[in-house]
Protein backbone atom coordinates (compact mmCIF):
# COMPACT_ATOMS: atom_id res chain seq x y z
CA UNK A 1 0.00 0.00 0.00
CA UNK A 2 1.28 3.44 -0.93
CA UNK A 3 -0.04 7.01 -0.66
CA UNK A 4 0.68 9.44 -3.48
CA UNK A 5 0.15 13.21 -3.25
CA UNK A 6 -0.42 14.73 -6.69
CA UNK A 7 -0.08 18.37 -7.71
CA UNK A 8 -2.56 20.66 -9.43
CA UNK A 9 -4.47 18.87 -12.23
CA UNK A 10 -6.34 21.88 -13.62
CA UNK A 11 -8.17 19.67 -16.10
CA UNK A 12 -5.11 17.69 -17.27
CA UNK A 13 -6.80 14.29 -17.25
CA UNK A 14 -4.59 12.55 -19.82
CA UNK A 15 -1.46 13.45 -17.87
CA UNK A 16 -3.08 12.08 -14.72
CA UNK A 17 -3.55 8.74 -16.47
CA UNK A 18 0.08 8.84 -17.64
CA UNK A 19 1.19 9.46 -14.05
CA UNK A 20 -0.94 6.64 -12.65
CA UNK A 21 0.61 4.29 -15.20
CA UNK A 22 4.11 5.46 -14.25
CA UNK A 23 3.59 4.78 -10.54
CA UNK A 24 1.80 1.49 -11.29
CA UNK A 25 -1.17 2.69 -9.27
CA UNK A 26 -3.24 -0.10 -7.68
CA UNK A 27 -6.72 1.15 -6.83
CA UNK A 28 -7.30 -1.76 -4.46
CA UNK A 29 -4.44 -0.82 -2.15
CA UNK A 30 -3.00 2.61 -2.99
CA UNK A 31 -4.37 6.03 -2.01
CA UNK A 32 -4.31 9.32 -3.89
CA UNK A 33 -4.25 12.80 -2.39
CA UNK A 34 -4.62 15.93 -4.51
CA UNK A 35 -3.40 19.43 -3.63
CA UNK A 36 -6.50 21.09 -5.11
CA UNK A 37 -7.18 23.01 -8.31
CA UNK A 38 -8.64 19.91 -9.88
CA UNK A 39 -10.31 22.11 -12.48
CA UNK A 40 -9.92 25.08 -14.83
CA UNK A 41 -7.66 26.20 -17.66
CA UNK A 42 -7.13 22.64 -18.91
CA UNK A 43 -9.17 20.63 -21.45
CA UNK A 44 -10.81 18.02 -19.19
CA UNK A 45 -11.98 19.61 -15.94
CA UNK A 46 -15.14 17.49 -15.85
CA UNK A 47 -13.21 14.24 -16.26
CA UNK A 48 -10.75 15.20 -13.52
CA UNK A 49 -13.51 16.15 -11.08
CA UNK A 50 -15.46 12.97 -11.78
CA UNK A 51 -12.36 10.79 -11.41
CA UNK A 52 -11.43 12.13 -7.98
CA UNK A 53 -15.01 12.10 -6.70
CA UNK A 54 -16.10 8.72 -8.07
CA UNK A 55 -12.98 6.97 -6.78
CA UNK A 56 -13.29 8.57 -3.34
CA UNK A 57 -9.84 10.15 -3.47
CA UNK A 58 -8.86 12.97 -1.13
CA UNK A 59 -8.52 16.54 -2.35
CA UNK A 60 -8.20 19.88 -0.60
CA UNK A 61 -9.82 22.95 -2.11
CA UNK A 62 -7.79 25.24 -4.34
CA UNK A 63 -8.53 28.75 -5.55
CA UNK A 64 -9.79 27.49 -8.92
CA UNK A 65 -12.11 25.02 -7.20
CA UNK A 66 -13.52 27.84 -5.07
CA UNK A 67 -13.92 29.99 -8.18
CA UNK A 68 -15.97 27.24 -9.83
CA UNK A 69 -18.26 27.12 -6.79
CA UNK A 70 -18.59 30.91 -6.80
CA UNK A 71 -19.52 30.92 -10.49
CA UNK A 72 -22.00 28.06 -9.99
CA UNK A 73 -23.76 30.02 -7.23
CA UNK A 74 -23.78 33.19 -9.39
CA UNK A 75 -21.52 35.07 -7.01
CA UNK A 76 -18.80 35.42 -9.66
CA UNK A 77 -18.60 35.54 -13.45
CA UNK A 78 -16.68 33.28 -15.77
CA UNK A 79 -13.32 34.72 -16.79
CA UNK A 80 -11.90 34.73 -20.30
CA UNK A 81 -9.53 31.79 -19.71
CA UNK A 82 -11.91 29.68 -17.61
CA UNK A 83 -12.72 26.20 -18.92
CA UNK A 84 -15.59 25.34 -16.59
CA UNK A 85 -18.53 25.14 -19.00
CA UNK A 86 -18.44 21.35 -19.24
CA UNK A 87 -18.96 21.07 -15.48
CA UNK A 88 -21.64 23.76 -15.33
CA UNK A 89 -23.63 21.98 -18.08
CA UNK A 90 -23.05 18.41 -16.86
CA UNK A 91 -26.07 16.25 -15.91
CA UNK A 92 -24.33 15.39 -12.61
CA UNK A 93 -23.36 19.04 -12.00
CA UNK A 94 -25.15 19.38 -8.65
CA UNK A 95 -23.71 16.15 -7.27
CA UNK A 96 -20.19 17.12 -8.33
CA UNK A 97 -20.45 20.63 -6.89
CA UNK A 98 -21.87 19.37 -3.60
CA UNK A 99 -18.97 16.93 -3.29
CA UNK A 100 -16.49 19.71 -4.01
CA UNK A 101 -18.17 21.95 -1.45
CA UNK A 102 -17.45 19.32 1.20
CA UNK A 103 -13.75 18.94 0.42
CA UNK A 104 -11.46 20.20 3.21
CA UNK A 105 -9.24 23.25 3.02
CA UNK A 106 -6.55 21.54 5.05
CA UNK A 107 -5.84 17.91 5.90
CA UNK A 108 -3.41 16.14 8.23
CA UNK A 109 -2.57 12.46 8.49
CA UNK A 110 -0.84 11.93 11.82
CA UNK A 111 0.27 8.40 10.97
CA UNK A 112 2.13 9.58 7.86
CA UNK A 113 3.17 12.87 9.43
CA UNK A 114 2.04 15.06 6.52
CA UNK A 115 -0.23 18.10 6.33
CA UNK A 116 -1.68 19.13 2.95
CA UNK A 117 -3.04 22.50 1.82
CA UNK A 118 -3.38 24.06 -1.60
CA UNK A 119 -1.03 27.05 -1.28
CA UNK A 120 0.51 27.45 2.17
CA UNK A 121 0.09 28.65 5.73
CA UNK A 122 0.21 31.94 7.54
CA UNK A 123 3.59 32.12 9.30
CA UNK A 124 1.63 32.89 12.48
CA UNK A 125 -0.08 29.48 12.52
CA UNK A 126 1.19 26.16 13.78
CA UNK A 127 -0.48 23.08 12.28
CA UNK A 128 -3.30 22.76 14.86
CA UNK A 129 -4.13 26.46 14.45
CA UNK A 130 -4.10 26.18 10.66
CA UNK A 131 -6.53 23.27 10.77
CA UNK A 132 -8.80 25.14 13.19
CA UNK A 133 -8.84 28.14 10.84
CA UNK A 134 -9.58 25.86 7.90
CA UNK A 135 -12.44 24.29 9.85
CA UNK A 136 -13.98 27.72 10.47
CA UNK A 137 -14.36 28.32 6.76
CA UNK A 138 -15.34 24.71 6.02
CA UNK A 139 -18.25 25.10 8.45
CA UNK A 140 -19.47 28.15 6.52
CA UNK A 141 -19.20 26.37 3.19
CA UNK A 142 -21.16 23.36 4.45
CA UNK A 143 -23.62 25.18 6.67
CA UNK A 144 -25.76 27.01 4.16
CA UNK A 145 -23.84 30.31 4.19
CA UNK A 146 -21.69 29.50 1.18
CA UNK A 147 -23.37 31.92 -1.22
CA UNK A 148 -22.72 34.83 1.18
CA UNK A 149 -19.17 33.59 1.60
CA UNK A 150 -18.50 33.51 -2.15
CA UNK A 151 -19.91 37.03 -2.49
CA UNK A 152 -17.25 38.26 -0.04
CA UNK A 153 -14.39 35.88 -0.89
CA UNK A 154 -12.49 37.89 -3.49
CA UNK A 155 -9.92 40.50 -2.46
CA UNK A 156 -6.38 40.85 -1.09
CA UNK A 157 -7.18 42.38 2.30
CA UNK A 158 -6.58 41.99 5.17
CA UNK A 159 -2.93 41.09 4.68
CA UNK A 160 -2.03 40.47 8.34
CA UNK A 161 -3.23 37.93 10.87
CA UNK A 162 -4.87 38.88 14.15
CA UNK A 163 -7.08 36.89 16.47
CA UNK A 164 -9.28 39.98 16.47
CA UNK A 165 -10.16 39.56 12.80
CA UNK A 166 -13.89 38.93 12.46
CA UNK A 167 -16.55 38.04 9.90
CA UNK A 168 -15.64 38.19 6.21
CA UNK A 169 -12.23 39.77 6.83
CA UNK A 170 -11.23 36.77 8.92
CA UNK A 171 -12.58 34.32 6.35
CA UNK A 172 -10.87 36.11 3.47
CA UNK A 173 -7.51 36.10 5.22
CA UNK A 174 -7.82 32.36 5.96
CA UNK A 175 -8.78 31.58 2.36
CA UNK A 176 -5.97 33.72 0.95
CA UNK A 177 -3.39 31.89 3.07
CA UNK A 178 -4.66 28.40 2.36
CA UNK A 179 -5.34 28.86 -1.37
CA UNK A 180 -3.33 31.86 -2.68
CA UNK A 181 -0.21 32.62 -0.60
CA UNK A 182 3.28 32.52 -2.10
CA UNK A 183 5.20 35.38 -0.51
CA UNK A 184 5.08 37.47 2.63
CA UNK A 185 7.43 39.83 4.46
CA UNK A 186 9.52 38.83 7.51
CA UNK A 187 6.66 39.91 9.79
CA UNK A 188 4.21 37.64 7.96
CA UNK A 189 2.37 40.33 5.98
CA UNK A 190 1.01 38.82 2.75
CA UNK A 191 1.65 40.05 -0.75
CA UNK A 192 -0.52 38.33 -3.33
CA UNK A 193 0.87 40.27 -6.29
CA UNK A 194 4.22 38.44 -6.40
CA UNK A 195 3.88 35.24 -8.46
CA UNK A 196 7.28 34.50 -9.98
CA UNK A 197 9.87 31.95 -8.89
CA UNK A 198 11.86 32.56 -5.69
CA UNK A 199 14.53 35.14 -6.33
CA UNK A 200 12.38 37.32 -8.59
CA UNK A 201 10.29 38.89 -5.82
CA UNK A 202 10.64 42.48 -4.66
CA UNK A 203 12.25 43.06 -1.24
CA UNK A 204 11.52 42.47 1.58
CA UNK A 205 9.30 39.56 0.52
CA UNK A 206 10.29 35.92 0.78
CA UNK A 207 8.56 32.56 0.30
CA UNK A 208 6.09 31.93 3.11
CA UNK A 209 8.00 28.85 4.25
CA UNK A 210 11.28 30.79 4.62
CA UNK A 211 9.94 33.18 7.28
CA UNK A 212 12.31 32.72 10.23
CA UNK A 213 9.61 32.72 12.89
CA UNK A 214 7.18 30.47 10.97
CA UNK A 215 5.14 28.60 13.59
CA UNK A 216 4.69 25.50 11.42
CA UNK A 217 8.45 24.97 11.05
CA UNK A 218 9.36 21.33 11.48
CA UNK A 219 6.07 19.99 10.10
CA UNK A 220 5.97 18.23 6.74
CA UNK A 221 3.71 20.27 4.45
CA UNK A 222 2.46 19.35 0.97
CA UNK A 223 1.24 22.15 -1.28
CA UNK A 224 0.57 23.06 -4.90
CA UNK A 225 -0.51 26.38 -6.45
CA UNK A 226 2.99 27.73 -7.23
CA UNK A 227 3.72 26.60 -10.79
CA UNK A 228 6.90 28.69 -11.10
CA UNK A 229 8.50 27.64 -7.83
CA UNK A 230 11.01 25.23 -9.37
CA UNK A 231 12.20 27.58 -12.13
CA UNK A 232 15.84 28.57 -11.68
CA UNK A 233 15.89 27.96 -7.94
CA UNK A 234 18.20 25.99 -5.68
CA UNK A 235 16.04 26.30 -2.62
CA UNK A 236 16.33 23.39 -0.19
CA UNK A 237 12.69 22.43 0.08
CA UNK A 238 13.43 19.28 2.07
CA UNK A 239 15.43 21.30 4.57
CA UNK A 240 12.29 23.32 5.23
CA UNK A 241 10.26 20.08 5.21
CA UNK A 242 7.94 21.49 2.54
CA UNK A 243 7.04 19.59 -0.63
CA UNK A 244 5.83 21.76 -3.56
CA UNK A 245 3.90 19.65 -6.05
CA UNK A 246 2.66 22.04 -8.74
CA UNK A 247 4.90 21.30 -11.71
CA UNK A 248 3.01 23.65 -14.03
CA UNK A 249 1.40 20.85 -16.03
CA UNK A 250 -1.23 23.19 -17.45
CA UNK A 251 1.55 25.48 -18.75
CA UNK A 252 3.50 22.70 -20.49
CA UNK A 253 5.53 21.61 -17.46
CA UNK A 254 5.15 18.41 -15.47
CA UNK A 255 2.48 16.62 -13.46
CA UNK A 256 4.10 15.59 -10.20
CA UNK A 257 3.46 13.08 -7.44
CA UNK A 258 5.18 12.33 -4.15
CA UNK A 259 5.04 8.88 -2.57
CA UNK A 260 4.67 9.78 1.07
CA UNK A 261 6.04 6.63 2.61
CA UNK A 262 9.57 7.20 1.23
CA UNK A 263 9.32 10.79 -0.09
CA UNK A 264 10.05 9.74 -3.67
CA UNK A 265 9.02 12.06 -6.51
CA UNK A 266 7.50 10.99 -9.83
CA UNK A 267 6.64 13.15 -12.80
CA UNK A 268 5.31 12.96 -16.35
CA UNK A 269 5.53 15.59 -19.09
CA UNK A 270 2.58 17.77 -19.93
CA UNK A 271 0.63 17.33 -23.13
CA UNK A 272 -0.38 21.00 -23.05
CA UNK A 273 1.14 23.78 -25.12
CA UNK A 274 4.19 25.12 -23.34
CA UNK A 275 3.95 28.64 -21.97
CA UNK A 276 6.87 30.97 -22.73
Amino acid sequence: MATYAIGDLQGCYDELQDLLELIDFDSSTDRLWFTGDLVNRGPASLQCLRFVKENNHLSVLGNHDLHLLAVATRQAKLRHKDTLDDILRAPDRDELLDWLLHCPLGYRDASLGFTMVHAGLSPHWDIPKALLCAAEVEALLRGGAHEDFFAHMYGDQPDSWSEQLRDWDRCRYIINCLTRIRYCDPAGRLTLREKGPPGTQAPPYLPWFNVAQRQSRGAKILFGHWATIRLGTRLDFTGEKVFPLDGGCIWGGKLMALRLEDETYFQVPSRQQRAD
